[in-house]
């Protein structure tokens, strides 16, 4: 079986939703507490193995200063995790451009050209935590760690999975289970109608075949649902399974408020910064 070497980290969207911060600062370098929400991802995919982290971004994106090499700050912070300043000095870097917003499975495309066996997909404003270190001894997520090892368990396509409460169904690509099997993806269900209360979280593992397949299920008959069918192929045939991520934190730098909560959230999990911050937060709530 052959190794995943390849992990797509997909930071094309524009960030609407983040304006106006997002016109002059990509959503991507945003950063989660004190560390930016590309670093979080980047060291994910190295813990998985991955050798190579091609990073699909937008004509007007420019990543440039975020991917540097930092180390030189090193004294100025010697308290701080070394892979934190130069974070991408131990996988090699390869940027696509997506020149027009046709959803994931065209993001995609754009890398594939590049890529040769299975990789991990990762969405570039989610992210998913089971650790909350402080910069100091840094732990990356094994949130990919995860797919990886369940597709060397069994050589079939998966989907990171997270269940959340079931009034925010709606707002997901849900699925229902039988046992790993993913059997159904409703998108954005009501509350009513959706399967279950697992969703997609922003993490895949696609099998080599995701080449000729996106080409068959191409992007002008399926446009945005392209991805979903081209799992739904999957589905149909060998299998798709559900990694379902139990116990981690998830995170979404692509809306304000989840933003705002996030950085409360993962600062009362932090042994640095959670007293503080707890201290400072019962204090404000009372005043209210």
């Amino acid at each position: 079986m052959a190794a995943v070497r390849d992990a797509l980290l997909v930071a094309g969207g524009l960030g609407t939703r983040m304006l106006p911060t997002s016109a002059s600062v990509p959503k991507e370098a945003l950063p989660l507490v004190d560390v930016p929400a590309l670093i979080h991802l980047a060291r994910e995919a190295v813990a998985a193995g991955v050798q190579c982290l091609h990073i699909i971004s937008s004509p007007r994106k420019d990543l440039t200063a975020l991917l540097g090499d930092h180390s030189w700050l090193q004294g100025r912070r010697p308290d701080l995790d070394q892979t934190l300043l130069s974070p991408f000095s131990d996988i090699k870097v390869k940027v696509h451009i997506q020149h027009e917003p046709l959803g994931l499975g065209n993001a995609i495309e754009t890398a594939l050209d590049d890529v040769s066996g299975p990789f991990l997909v990762l969405l570039g404003d989610n992210i998913l935590l089971d650790s909350h270190t402080p910069t100091n001894e840094f732990i990356p997520s094994n949130a990919s760690k995860k797919l990886v090892e369940n597709f060397e368990k069994n050589g079939l396509p998966c989907a990171g999975l997270l269940a959340i409460s079931p009034h925010e169904v709606s707002n997901y690509g849900v699925v229902r289970l039988e046992g790993e099997r993913i059997q159904e993806i409703c998108e954005k269900p009501n509350v009513e109608d959706a399967p279950s209360n697992l969703v997609m979280c922003g993490r895949y593992l696609f099998t080599p075949d995701a080449k000729s397949l996106l080409q068959k299920y191409d992007v002008k008959s399926h446009g945005e649902l392209q991805s979903i069918v081209l799992q739904q192929h999957w589905m149909n045939n060998d299998g798709l399974l559900g990694v379902e991520l139990k116990g981690y934190q998830w995170y979404d730098s692509g809306k304000p408020l989840p933003w705002l909560q996030a950085q409360v959230d993962h600062a009362l999990r932090r042994s640095d910064t959670a007293p503080a911050m707890e201290a400072w937060l019962r204090a404000r709530l009372d005043e209210l």
